[in-house]
């Protein structure tokens, strides 16, 4: 068999999922125990609230080699520290911007409310979620950023600043 005809890759997406202590991760659990057919590649964190995810966390879990991330929580007005899932969208507006000025696809992240009676509903945001992550394929710049970094620090060079950033960074300068 030549190598055209071989398939190009099994692709299996690492998925990350923070999600909410009292309805996202009780409704993961219902779709687990209810044997719900769904896929095997994501990964819970559970917090609190989801008010309580940072963008860092988002950020760390690429760098660690997830493909694709999951966030999600109660519904709007079940929150059960009242207003968390609120500061959680909020925030999520805001981090998708920046993930799109640092080139992420804002396809690899999922933000859905999964309330604890709501397996159905879990297991069909995580076999959309990993589908789709398929067809994006592996996310590999952290794993190229690693690597320029370690050569970096090798050489005794530093790792130069993206062209993309360095603009900002200047007209940031000139404002004083």
């Amino acid at each position: 068999m030549s190598e055209m005809t071989e398939p190009i890759n099994d692709f299996e997406p690492r998925i990350t999922a923070f999600v909410c202590n009292w309805c996202t991760y009780t409704g993961a659990d219902m779709a687990g125990t209810s044997r719900m057919h769904m896929a095997s590649n994501v990964r819970i964190i559970r917090l609190p609230c989801t008010g309580r995810i940072d963008a860092l966390f988002i950020i760390k879990a690429f760098e660690r080699g997830a493909d694709g991330v999951i966030v999600s929580g109660c519904h709007p007005a079940d929150c059960h520290y009242t207003a968390g899932n609120y500061h959680a969208r909020r925030r999520f507006i805001v981090f998708r911007e920046l993930l799109g000025f640092m080139g992420v696809d804002l396809g690899r992240v999922t933000f859905s409310w999964v309330s604890a009676g709501e397996g159905a509903k879990w297991r069909d945001v995580v076999n959309e979620t990993v589908e789709r992550i398929r067809e994006l394929g592996p996310f590999d710049a952290y794993h190229d950023l690693a690597l320029r970094q370690a050569a970096g620090a090798a050489s005794g060079t530093s790792l130069d600043v993206p062209d993309v950033v360095a603009p900002v960074v200047a007209e940031a300068g000139d404002a004083s």
